[in-house]
């Protein structure tokens, strides 16, 4: 696969094509997207292998999210394969620094939040939230003294709306920005802990919301000077709430209905009243009993569609929702095909999901979730050459 350009795309093409596709109608192939997102990005260890088998050079990879070690998709990766859309990240606060602690085990670290990450030093992947600064018996002062995140800290938007203009400019591709943190609920749990954080949600529900209002409102400074300073450039807001586990909710409809969705709304709501961007929501897992919902809160877009999680076959997502969603992700499934299955395995798999999922548009190629650090290479080639056998519309 060394060479030129094997994509043999126009330049200008990749952002007509996603916003054709956003729009519900038929683009002349379905558009690509690796690395634009925190959940369709490649882990470090990967990317190194792929471009390996692209023959392309060596280089030590940029790391945009820390957390995951998901790795910066360099220019050369996305002319090779004809990548799509490119994320924009935020920048982190002037008052915080990263610092790296050997734990023994561990290098561990707190995040803007205050919240540990750890990795195991032999063999570790990622750096797991480990400990939770709100854990505990603590009451609503609490919340309110404790040490947020600055969001009107210009360090963070620092070059944000120059890069986004050279991707639309000297790129041609389409811009999604992805959010100051993850959603509500999962830095709420991140800061309090499961156990602490399931009792809250039914036994002090009022403390469940004041943190999440903090949250909110660090989200809502964000979006505001986002949107101002980037304006027409973001194609997709990007969000964040992982609602599903593999086999259902991780909890109740009345519980996301009572404390998440009327949050979401606000939030959603201040991003189409500031802009033309379609809102994107990252949500793992079985949760189709809540795609009505996320609809009528404003998603546009759906990401990763967690193929493998119960009732989330693609064929019948798209038959009920795609008047309704983009689906961005759904490509090939990351639990059970792309890191274990065979090439031939892997080529199926996607032309399954592209024939599901293609119909009329709505649909942005993407992995179910991140490539891991043990995906082969010659699986991801297999992914790439699948999606152009069986992408183009029209044919």
């Amino acid at each position: 696969m060394g060479g030129t350009n094997s994509a043999g795309d126009l330049p200008h093409a990749s952002r007509e094509r996603v916003l054709t596709t956003l729009a519900h109608r038929e683009p002349d192939r379905v558009p690509f997207d690796l690395g634009a997102t925190r959940s369709s990005g490649i882990h470090v260890a990967a990317y190194r292998s792929l471009r390996v088998a692209l023959g392309l050079p060596a280089v030590e990879p940029e790391v945009p999210d820390f957390a995951q070690q998901l790795a910066r998709v360099g220019r050369d990766v996305l002319d090779r394969l004809g990548i799509d859309a490119k994320g924009v990240f935020p920048r982190p606060g002037s008052a915080w620094e990263r610092v790296l602690v050997d734990d023994g085990e561990y290098l561990s670290f707190r995040d803007e939040f205050g919240i540990g990450r750890r990795m195991p030093k032999a063999g570790g992947l990622y750096f797991d939230a480990w400990a939770h600064p709100l854990a505990g018996e603590i009451d609503e002062s609490d919340v309110d003294r404790y040490p947020w995140p600055d969001p009107g800290d210009p360090a963070r938007y620092e070059g944000m709306a120059d890069e986004a203009r050279r991707i639309v400019e000297e790129e041609g591709r389409a811009v999604y920005v992805v959010p100051i943190c993850t959603g509500l609920t999962e830095v709420y749990f991140r800061l309090r802990g499961f156990e602490d954080g399931y009792m809250d949600l039914v036994a002090n529900p009022a403390l469940a919301a004041r943190i999440m209002d903090r949250i909110l409102e660090i989200k809502l400074v964000y979006w505001e000077r986002v949107l101002a300073e980037l304006g027409d450039w973001i194609d997709v807001a990007g969000e964040s709430e992982d609602l599903g586990g593999q086999h259902g909710l991780l909890f109740s409809p009345a519980v996301y209905r009572r404390l998440v969705k009327p949050r979401q709304a606000e939030l959603f709501g201040l991003i189409h009243a500031r802009s033309r961007a379609r809102v994107s929501l990252h949500s793992c897992g079985a949760i189709r009993d809540l795609i009505p919902d996320l609809i009528e809160v404003g998603v546009d877009v759906l990401n990763p569609v967690q193929v493998s999680a119960a009732g989330m076959d693609s064929a019948e997502l798209k038959r009920e929702f795609g008047a309704d969603l983009t689906f961005w992700g759904g490509g090939v499934d990351t639990q059970r095909v792309l890191g274990s299955g065979t090439p031939r395995e892997v080529r199926d798999e996607v032309r399954r999901r592209i024939e599901d999922l293609k119909p009329g548009g709505g649909f942005v190629f993407a992995t179910v979730h991140n490539v891991q650090a043990d995906v082969p290479a010659a699986n991801l080639v297999a992914m790439w050459e699948a999606l152009r056998e069986h992408g183009a519309y029209g044919g």
